[in-house]
């Protein structure tokens, strides 16, 4: 499968405009990233104009969190943190509540985005195409991070093992998901021989939510879905445990990737950075929502190793990132 950037972020062509191209006047490495950028340490992510010129230093910044469910939800799960935020980098904070990974991508590729946690699957697209500089990921308080992507189905389906999803309808979130799609597409293929259209007939809920709904009330027969979610709806009580069945469980993935556009201001960087890792979880907003899928601290990452196997599993299903 070939993701084209410029299909999923069709609406943004005129604001792509409005963006300096500095880079791509340049004579510079950049490796897989867009021709806007550099990438001269070949840490696989936009480095930070050297040109004060081309750098942003906003009055006001925008913090997106990737649309797994209904935004409403974490628009106050993350009121504690963005008022630190505030406070360690004196400016105001306004939380954006997108409603898909295309349009998350969208607004930091043409400005509009500061501060941003892409789920998984999207960090790549993000990292190539708007300047997206992830350094962070939630872990639990001893240091564990990660979910597994589970295909699931509900009691009674006649779905017991993945081989009988094979005649019968499979859905998936968005192609920009890792598992909502991209892991369970390569694991079919792969371990299974199990193909969409060929072998299943494949469908979209959108968000981890809607499938994880709509098997537990018998709307989808089996969804593919990252497991962290389905433990802090299990966990608020959306669903009950006993709703839905889990017939395949993969690796651990890592989960969202938080981190800013690639052109602000590198000492706003370096608060911002700060302000993630200060950030005392116990009693807030925060704490209460993520503790229900066990994060409880930010850990500190690099993309370049974190998101290889995602990478992998990307060059497994013939994604491109291809920006135009």
């Amino acid at each position: 499968m070939k993701l084209n950037i410029k299909l999923l972020l069709s609406a943004s062509a005129i604001a792509f405009m409005s963006i300096g191209s500095t880079a791509s006047a340049q004579d510079c490495p950049r490796g897989d990233l867009d021709d806007r950028f550099c990438d001269a340490d070949g840490d696989l992510i936009a480095d930070i104009p050297s040109d004060a010129a081309d750098q942003l230093d906003p009055d006001t910044l925008i913090f997106a969190y990737t649309p797994v469910e209904d935004p409403a939800v974490y628009k106050a799960a993350w009121s504690d943190f963005l008022e630190h935020l505030e406070a360690e980098t004196g400016k105001d904070v306004v939380f954006f509540p997108v409603q898909n990974n295309a349009a998350q991508i969208e607004a930091m590729r043409s400005g509009r985005l500061h501060i941003a946690g892409f789920n998984t699957g999207s960090n790549p697209l993000a990292v190539n195409c708007a300047g997206f500089r992830p350094f962070t990921i939630m872990a639990s308080k001893d240091g564990n991070f990660g979910y597994e992507m589970e295909i699931i189905t509900y009691p009674g389906s006649g779905i017991e093992k993945v081989e009988d999803i094979k005649g019968k309808q499979l859905a998936f979130t968005s192609p920009t998901s890792n598992s909502g799609f991209k892991a369970p597409s390569a694991i079919l293929k792969s371990d299974f021989d199990l193909l969409p259209e060929r072998d299943f007939e494949p469908v979209y809920s959108g968000k981890h939510d809607n499938s994880i709904l709509g098997v537990a009330n018998k709307d989808y027969l089996a969804a593919s879905i990252a497991n962290s979610v389905k433990s802090r709806m299990i966990s608020r009580d959306v669903i009950s445990e006993d709703d839905v069945i889990t017939i395949y469980k993969s690796q651990t993935f890592p989960t969202t990737g938080f981190g800013t556009v690639y052109n602000l201001a590198p000492e706003l960087q370096e608060k911002i950075r700060n302000a993630f890792f200060s950030f005392e979880w116990e009693g807030t907003s925060l704490e209460a929502e993520f503790s229900k899928s066990n994060e409880g601290q930010f850990l500190e990452m690099t993309y370049q190793e974190f998101w290889d196997v995602i990478r992998k599993i990307d060059a497994a299903n013939g994604v491109s990132y291809a920006c135009q």
